[in-house]
């Protein structure tokens, strides 16, 4: 884990992919991206409701708080992290909690389409957890 905190989730549209950027203020610990059939909300388990024909739970290893346990990331809509009008692949990205230093967000999809996750340094100290998931197989 890391005790680098999510400070910011964003997303983009590209020619060729749709992509969800997490924004880190330090250095990223670690992911795990996969596709379910439902997306549980941290610790309770309970449903996390999404658009879409595929959904995507995406882990990011680093809490949505600081040390005092203050947010660093306070999403306006916690069922619409992002504005996804008019993306090719993304239906809805949503709040799945950040509990015991791991952050969960849901993506719905228009459908289980190829994805890729990397991370990249900066800006600055920070660093970014990066997820692209196709327009096309």
């Amino acid at each position: 884990m890391s005790t680098a905190p999510i400070i910011n989730i964003r997303s983009g549209r590209h020619d060729c992919y749709d992509r969800l950027v997490f924004d880190l203020a330090g250095s990223v610990a670690g992911y795990r991206v996969g596709y379910v059939d439902e997306v549980v909300m941290d610790a309770s388990g309970a449903p996390v409701p999404l658009r879409g024909g595929a959904f995507l739970t995406i882990v990011v290893l680093a809490p949505a708080y600081d040390n005092a346990g203050n947010g660093t990331y306070r999403p306006s809509n916690r069922n619409e992290l992002v504005d996804v009008t008019g993306y090719r692949t993304f239906r809805q990205a949503a709040w799945a909690g950040s509990f015991e230093g791991q952050t969960t967000v849901g993506l719905g999809v228009r459908d289980r389409l190829p994805f890729r996750v990397f991370t990249l340094e900066g800006p600055g100290n920070g660093s970014r957890v990066i997820l692209d998931v196709a327009h096309f197989w």
